[in-house]
C-alpha cells in the first residue's frame, strides 16, 4: 500500500498464507524444486522480486497500465512452483489481467479466474490466448527426497549390485566392508551405512547413501547412485 500521507512506514512487501482445508488435509510445498530455484540453497521467507516495469507492463490502448498492481510473473512462477504440480487447479479470486491464468498455462496447471471488471478480464482473456504452455516434459519439478520410494541397502545387497565382503570406502579415506545382512563392518563398529559412518568420522549422523562410495571400472562412485538406479526401475522410467 502507498503512503501518502507520510505518517508511518511504507509496506514494502506483501504477505503469502497457504493452508490447508481441514485438519487432516494436507498442502504441496515443493522444498526441493524451491532450493534448486535458489541455486541450492534453502528459499528463504523473504524474497526481492523486481515489479512489473518496460515489457511486462500490460498498457492499454491510450497507453495507460492495464492494472494498478499488475503482479510479476516471477513471483507467480515461484509460487505455483512451490506449492502446485503440473495438472492441479489454480483458483485466482483477484484475477486482474490474468498473471495467475497465464503462469499456471505455461506450467501445465488448470486454471479459475473470478474478476469483476470487463476491462481486465478483457486484457487477461487476450494475454492468456497469446500465452504459450511449456512442454510437458519441462514441467516436472525436483521432489523431496522423502517422497521418493525407500530402498534399502540390503536389497542392492539381495540384488548383487553390491557383493558381501566388498569394500566401501569414504572422502575422507575410512572404509567398511558390506556385509550379507546389509549391514556394514569396520575395524571396531558394525551397524547400518549411517550407524557407521557417523561412527567413523565421530558425528551424530550421517547420510550414508553419499558418505558410502564403491569402486567399479576404475571409478569411485557413490552408492547412492545404485539405490537412484532401482528408483528409477520401481517408477518404470530409465535412470
Amino acid at each position: 500500500m502507498p503512503n501518502f500521507r507520510g505518517k508511518r512506514f511504507t509496506n514494502a512487501h506483501e504477505t503469502m498464507i497457504w493452508a490447508s482445508k481441514g485438519e487432516g488435509a494436507k498442502y504441496t510445498f515443493n522444498y526441493e524444486a524451491l532450493k534448486a530455484l535458489n541455486e541450492g540453497i534453502q528459499m528463504r521467507s523473504d524474497w526481492v522480486l523486481p515489479i512489473c516495469n518496460g515489457g511486462e507492463r500490460l498498457k492499454t490502448a491510450e497507453g495507460e497500465k492495464a492494472h494498478p498492481t499488475q503482479k510479476p510473473v516471477s513471483l507467480l512462477h515461484r509460487v505455483l512452483v512451490g506449492s502446485t504440480n503440473p495438472g492441479d487447479v489454480v483458483l485466482d479470486p483477484f484475477f486482474g489481467t490474468g498473471t495467475t491464468g497465464a503462469v499456471a498455462k505455461m506450467l501445465g496447471r488448470d486454471w479459475i479466474g473470478i474478476e469483476r471488471e470487463e476491462a481486465y478480464i478483457e486484457v487477461a482473456e487476450r494475454r492468456i490466448a497469446d500465452t504459450r504452455a511449456f512442454d510437458r516434459s519441462a514441467l516436472e519439478v525436483t521432489r523431496a527426497k522423502r517422497a521418493e520410494p525407500r530402498v534399502p541397502f540390503g536389497q542392492l545387497v539381495e540384488r548383487g549390485m553390491l557383493r558381501p565382503g566388498e569394500m566401501l570406502t569414504s572422502p575422507s579415506g575410512k572404509s567398511a566392508k558390506v556385509r550379507a545382512d546389509g549391514t556394514l563392518v569396520g575395524d571396531d563398529v558394525r551397524g547400518s551405512i549411517h550407524q557407521v559412518g557417523a561412527h567413523l568420522e565421530g558425528a551424530p549422523s550421517c547420510n550414508g547413501w553419499t558418505y558410502w562410495h564403491f569402486r567399479r571400472d576404475g571409478k569411485t562412485v557413490p552408492i547412492d547412485v545404485l539405490r537412484q538406479q532401482v528408483r528409477a526401475e520401481m517408477a518404470g522410467r530409465t535412470p
